[in-house]
């Protein structure tokens, strides 16, 4: 586990960064648009590439791309190197030719994932920014094509520090925004629609160039090559087969809650997409900063392992990754639980944005807090069906995901009031990954003999016991200072640093008492760092 705590730490300290940064950009792009019509526009198209890309590359990398890589890599005389060009030059084209033919057809996309109600400015807006960030296709595609083949060489750290950059540039975009620009959707200009939606794929284009250089630096020479005969590309193409069937699966799930968030927020100003989208971002920091630096330093190892049928080290690595991660996920899902509201108001109650609309982010992301721990364990129970190059399964799972999912959805926006949609499928949503979770893991037990379910689930209770106390201390902070004050961002500050802060140093103490040793490897970790 040390040589995977290294790897992560390494990985994490990125990722940190990053959603840090992430942070300031989410909350100074509130600031600039707010939650309203031109909000819930941007929110809209800036999804658009992501959903283009997941369906043609993002599934594939992890499921597909990095184990056939290291197969190529173990099989080929010159150590997978033209394979990998292949690769490089077949996403340059493909992915290149898909952001042309988005930008064409932005406003049928636009229609088709937006709510019937949008008027026709909206719909235009939204269009018109899509139109801008489309061609982020190409680069985020390149750069992530990048950082898996820097993941096969264990080259962690750029793919992880890259979006830092990216952050910073659309940072400034924002700022020249919030001066010269509008938040309101009737009196957007043309210009103010070029400068935000030019500006956040400029932010994309420097990522790309970061990972590109840093893959030269590794020794990848990059050479058009066209044919795919004979190069274990048709290996590839068929296991990707089932995985486009995954996310073209998730895809549809993505398309009813987006159309039911927009919807939602038409009725309900302020209580939509952009909330959802922000409440998101907010509840990916934990699972980004720990969870997606474990599953990038395992899912090599487990790969390697399974070509060479040694399953005792797959079982061994996932239940280390499982208790790992969920010694961070665990105390984070049950702060962010209690001080969702706090967390909001700090970084969103500010520029165009009202304190009622930070805190209404605030009590969605308490319920997505509910669901970190479900789903970050569904991630990795993933990764151990990839590592076998098992794409059917994940996408019979999807499928359930989405008939799960969507069917508690439509039943929160026909019955709940129209203020309440969104928090009702976020409801929906734990619901989905608590059964999902469960599922998975019985399936992957089969197939490699157990997962150490008994040691998993003895450190996870050793974690919980830890971690309700401090949720307790921080919940006590949270209701003395209403009793004292109104929630505002000072107020929030005060109970974030006071609360979250005594409740994770409670969650350290009595881990380390309960002898949690992920938690006491991690702490370990650190303390040598600052010594040296």
């Amino acid at each position: 586990m040390s040589r995977m705590l290294r790897a992560s730490a390494i990985m994490a300290a990125g990722t940190m960064v990053s959603r840090l940064t992430g942070f300031a950009r989410t909350a100074m792009l509130a600031a600039a648009i707010g939650t309203f019509a031109l909000g819930d526009a941007y929110n809209a198209a800036y999804m658009i590439p992501y959903i283009l890309l997941d369906l043609l590359l993002q599934g594939v990398l992890s499921s597909v791309v990095v184990p056939v890589i290291v197969r190529a890599q173990q099989r080929d005389p010159d150590g997978g190197q033209a394979f990998e060009q292949r690769l490089m030059t077949l996403a340059v084209v493909v992915l290149t030719a898909v952001a042309l033919l988005g930008v064409l057809l932005a406003r049928p996309i636009m229609e088709l994932y937006t709510a019937s109600n949008w008027t026709e400015d909206k719909v235009e807006v939204a269009a018109t920014l899509a139109r801008y960030m489309l061609p982020q296709i190409a680069f985020f595609g390149v750069g992530s094509l990048a950082g898996a083949i820097l993941n096969t060489r264990d080259r962690f750290a750029a793919p992880m520090w890259a979006p830092v950059l990216n952050n910073i540039v659309v940072m400034g975009v924002l700022a020249a925004y919030y001066a010269v620009g509008s938040s309101d959707i009737e009196k957007v200009s043309e210009r103010d629609l070029t400068l935000l939606g030019l500006g956040t794929t400029a932010g994309i284009v420097a990522q790309a160039i970061v990972l590109v250089i840093a893959l030269h630096r590794a020794g990848f020479r990059f050479r058009p090559r066209f044919g795919v005969r004979g190069t274990g590309l048709g290996e590839a193409a068929r296991a990707a087969v089932w995985t486009f069937g995954y996310t073209g699966i998730t895809q549809i799930g993505f398309w009813v809650t987006t159309k039911l968030a927009t919807g939602a927020g038409d009725r309900a100003p302020g209580a939509g997409n952009s909330a959802w989208a922000y409440a998101f971002q907010l509840f990916q920091l934990p699972y980004g900063i720990i969870a997606v630096s474990v599953i990038t330093a395992m899912l090599p190892k487990m790969s390697r392992s399974v070509a060479e049928g040694r399953l005792d080290e797959v079982r061994t690595e996932f239940a280390s990754a499982v208790r790992l991660v969920s010694s961070v996920i665990v105390p984070a899902g049950l702060l962010l639980m209690v001080l969702g509201p706090a967390v909001t108001t700090l970084i969103f109650s500010w520029g165009h944005m009202t304190a009622a609309n930070a805190i209404y982010i605030g009590h969605v992301l308490q319920v997505f807090g509910v669901a970190l721990v479900p789903f970050s364990i569904f991630q990795l129970l993933l990764r151990v069906f990839y590592s076998f190059g098992d794409t059917r399964t994940p996408a019979i799972m999807a499928a359930v995901n989405v008939a799960i999912n969507a069917t508690l959805s439509l039943v929160a926006y026909f019955t709940l009031p129209d203020r309440y949609v969104v928090i009702g499928m976020a409801f929906a949503y734990l619901a989905t990954y608590v059964v999902l979770c469960g599922v998975a893991w019985s399936l992957a037990s089969r197939k490699i003999g157990g997962l150490g379910g008994r040691e998993v689930t003895a450190g996870l209770g050793r974690m919980y016991a830890a971690a309700i106390p401090s949720a307790a201390l921080a919940l006590a902070v949270l209701w003395l200072a209403r009793e004292l004050t109104t929630i505002t961002p000072v107020s929030s500050a005060v109970v974030l640093a006071v609360g979250g802060g005594a409740g994770l140093i409670l969650y350290l103490l009595a881990a380390h008492r309960l002898r949690v040793p992920e938690v006491r490897s991690i702490i370990g970790l650190v303390a040598g760092r600052v010594g040296r």
